[in-house]
């Protein structure tokens, strides 16, 4: 008998309801997401109410549970979810986003477009969302691919590359943010970890196949989106230096935290306001002070037009919110109702290595709704038992195997899949060929990188 059936075997009929709740509640997000349409938010809440029916939790339990864990959640990862969405309007609204490529472009030959595009869109993912980048990046490799005489794809592939990894691998984004929260993972480390995994997936998933994926797919984007190149002489915009310190202030200041933890005792001055600057919450709020004045007051805006640009800012990511949140309440569901308990004593009894289970069930939710956000917020509430006891490195290694998965194979049920496809004017099989194998590399590239950090630390 294999290990996972003696592991099965072992199962009560308790157990076994328990799964089988689990498996509901989630068979029930993907059908409400994918066939019927249904917001993620409305199906998470919905996902997880079938569950805890069918676990056969008390109403007012349940309902007290998916209340808990949506409020932990947005109180612990909303703030810095809209600190992260200010700072990357003050980046896009002044002018810094445009004066960070055109000061990458400037400085790289026509060979090096591929690599300099790739900076560019790590530069501005950092603290963009994945969408808002997209729509800010595309516009400027329509723009490079053509001044350059350059393959679209040998341009586009980089840029979407950089930006995927960011947002499935990197805080401050949602789906790490909150696999960090659920998991009880030190964000400096994830940062730092994550970093170290970002660098050569990006490099192998961006420039080297962007040159496969010029010669498979010649993609001819509608003519209405390629823009006419600005004059940059026109306007007042917030210099290159500036803007990129503004840029990596929240990420050094995070990262300061971590290597003072290791490097300096307890009681160290240096290490005592580090810990406070690095804390999440106070970095995100120092960069948008300190961006108020190094972008926004650069770009000559007066103090109206910078409080409408925060404003501005936060109605688009309410939906995130809504969906983190719901996914907070989900992972509460599935702690109170036992079902985690349950997967974490199969899983070691079938000796399942955490990191790989973490990254099979982040890639199996992913392929059924297509939510990067919804699978790492599903797979880090269901692997959140396997954590106890993990050293604080390994907890960060669970966060970015999850991360990984929650990437892998973007197909039609993802939004992100249609929006590609539209603003590059591909065919379905364009697209697959080119962005839907780029995010398989992605996910598999940067788990073996993850497999090999956990060998090391």
């Amino acid at each position: 008998m294999t290990p996972l059936a003696s592991a099965a075997a072992a199962w009560s009929g308790h157990d076994t309801r328990l799964i089988v709740a689990a498996l509901a509640g989630i068979a029930v997000i993907v059908v409400l997401i994918t066939k019927l349409k249904v917001h993620p938010f409305l199906a998470l809440a919905l996902g997880s109410g079938v569950l805890g029916l069918v676990a056969g939790m008390p109403f007012a339990k349940l309902i007290d549970s998916f209340s808990t864990g949506l409020g932990t959640t947005v109180a612990g990862v909303g703030v810095l979810i809209a600190l992260g969405a200010m700072l990357g309007k003050l980046l896009a609204d002044s002018g810094g986003a445009d004066e960070i490529v055109d000061g990458i472009l400037r400085r790289s030959g026509e060979r090096a477009l591929p690599w300099a595009m790739t900076l560019i869109a790590v530069l501005i993912g950092l603290p963009m969302f994945f969408e808002i980048g997209l729509v800010l990046l595309i516009p400027v490799v329509l723009l490079v691919a053509r001044r350059g005489s350059r393959p679209v794809m040998l341009v586009a592939v980089p840029a979407l590359a950089g930006l995927s990894v960011l947002h499935g691998l990197v805080p401050p984004h949602p789906g790490p943010l909150v696999a960090i929260s659920t998991l009880k993972a030190d964000l400096g480390i994830t940062l730092g970890l994550g970093l170290l995994v970002a660098v050569p997936t990006v490099i192998v998933a961006g420039p080297l196949f962007g040159r496969f994926a010029a010669r498979w797919v010649d993609a001819v984007p509608p003519e209405r989106l390629v823009p006419e190149a600005r004059d940059g002489a026109t306007e007042r915009r917030p210099g290159f230096g500036v803007t990129l310190a503004t840029i990596l202030l929240p990420v050094v200041l995070m990262l300061g935290r971590a290597v003072a933890e290791i490097a300096l005792p307890d009681g160290n001055g240096v290490r005592a306001v580090l810990d406070v600057l690095g804390t999440p919450l106070l970095a995100l709020l120092v960069a948008v002070v300190v961006a108020m004045f190094t972008l926004g007051r650069a770009a000559g805006f007066g103090r109206d037009r910078i409080s409408s640009v925060i404003a501005d800012a936060l109605p688009p990511i309410a939906g995130i919110l809504l969906i983190v949140g719901a996914g907070g309440g989900f992972k509460q569901t599935l702690v109170d109702s036992g079902v985690g308990k349950v997967i974490s004593q199969a899983a070691q009894g079938a000796h399942v290595p955490v990191l790989v289970l973490g990254w099979l069930i982040a890639v199996g939710i992913r392929l059924a709704t297509g939510s990067a956000t919804v699978a790492t917020i599903s797979a880090a509430g269901i692997a959140a038992p396997l954590a106890a006891g993990l050293s604080p490195a390994h907890l960060a290694l669970l966060v970015l195997a999850i991360g990984s998965g929650s990437l892998f194979f973007s197909h039609v049920n993802d939004a992100g899949f249609w929006l590609v496809k539209e603003y590059l004017g591909m065919t379905v099989g364009q697209t697959i060929r080119s962005w839907s194998v780029m995010e398989t590399i992605i996910s598999v590239v940067s788990f073996a990188c993850v497999l090999l950090l956990g060998l090391v630390v």
